[in-house]
């Protein structure tokens, strides 16, 4: 347990399953997966100007709406929680923003004329990147931080400005590189995502650089989704040098059971897109009154499925 004091390390970490946790962790990873696989299918059928691919367009929104919000919602929680979060949890954390920044991204390459024919979703786009880039970088200099210093893994992420330097350790070169790469990289790619979603005009080599930016963005997505499930108890081994106690990250609970179904809801509106919008009727309809089926317009569209069983219905 923390006492508050920096110079006094905690005998063991407490595990937490609401940042670590498997569904947690896979309901980031399936969210990326699924917005590649529909990012890549409209920008390569955008190539051969076969479809619009109007249902993909709108369960690919969805997909990344989620995830922007999500990703922005646990750096806000990790960043709450400094002063008891170990930098185990708070490197999971960072690493979860960088899928949702994939994610968001890869929308922002696929969606951009969408976002470019209404202002207000345009706008909204880019206050939501701005916010996820200052919480990438805010973390991603703790973290650097923490590799910097050395710092003991048992103290929370709020002591790495109080500790003193415990030297090098044997991989700190690489993972200083690696980082200070990944914040210089947000800070690229947000300049450029903000010319390309602002933009009137694409010049015609802009398709290719789609392309190559699809291949750059999953490369990004697929080495995150690794580092968190080798560095997580969930699916991989954490260091030894944490001492995590407690309920194991990987057991499932409700808790750990709701991102995944929240997962549902973007292909229920995609049901329901895709059977026609519902109508409002231009005036009251008082239902006890006068039944819905008198209006033409407003009929009671029976099963197909149910075949003559239809007829009692009618009646």
């Amino acid at each position: 347990m923390f006492t508050g004091d920096c110079n006094v390390v905690p005998d063991s970490t407490p595990t937490d399953a609401g940042v670590a946790g498997a569904g947690t962790l896979l309901s980031f990873i399936i969210t990326n997966f699924l917005s590649f696989l529909l990012a890549a299918a409209i920008i390569l059928l955008g190539l051969r100007k076969s479809t619009s691919a109007p249902i993909s367009r709108k369960l690919l929104q969805s997909f990344s709406d989620q995830q922007i919000l999500t990703g922005i919602g646990i750096q806000c929680v990790g960043l709450a929680k400094m002063k008891t979060m170990v930098p185990y949890h708070f490197f999971i954390i960072w690493l979860l923003s960088l899928l949702s920044t994939a994610t968001n991204l890869v929308t922002l390459l696929a969606l951009v004329n969408d976002f470019k024919r209404d202002w207000v979703l345009r706008w909204v786009r880019q206050i939501l990147m701005l916010l996820n880039l200052f919480l990438g970088i805010l973390s991603g200099i703790f973290i650097l931080q923490t590799v910097l210093r050395n710092m003991e893994p048992r103290l929370p992420i709020a002591c790495v400005w109080e500790v003193e330097s415990r030297g090098q350790s044997s991989n700190a070169v690489m993972s200083i590189v690696g980082t200070i790469a990944i914040i210089a990289g947000q800070a690229v790619v947000f300049v450029l995502s903000t010319w390309y979603l602002h933009a009137r005009t694409h010049p015609k080599w802009m398709k290719s650089v789609q392309v190559v930016c699809l291949v750059i963005l999953l490369a990004m997505g697929v080495g995150a989704t690794v580092r968190v499930c080798m560095e997580s108890q969930a699916f991989g081994s954490p260091p030894a040098s944490v001492h995590l106690e407690g309920p194991s990250e990987g057991n499932w609970s409700f808790g750990q059971l709701l991102p995944l179904l929240l997962l549902v809801l973007p292909i229920i509106s995609t049901i329901e897109i895709m059977r026609g919008q519902m109508v409002a009727p231009p005036s009251r309809v008082d239902n006890d009154s006068q039944p819905l089926t008198n209006d033409v317009e407003f009929q009671y569209q029976p099963n197909p499925m149910l075949g003559s069983q239809n007829s009692l219905f009618r009646k």
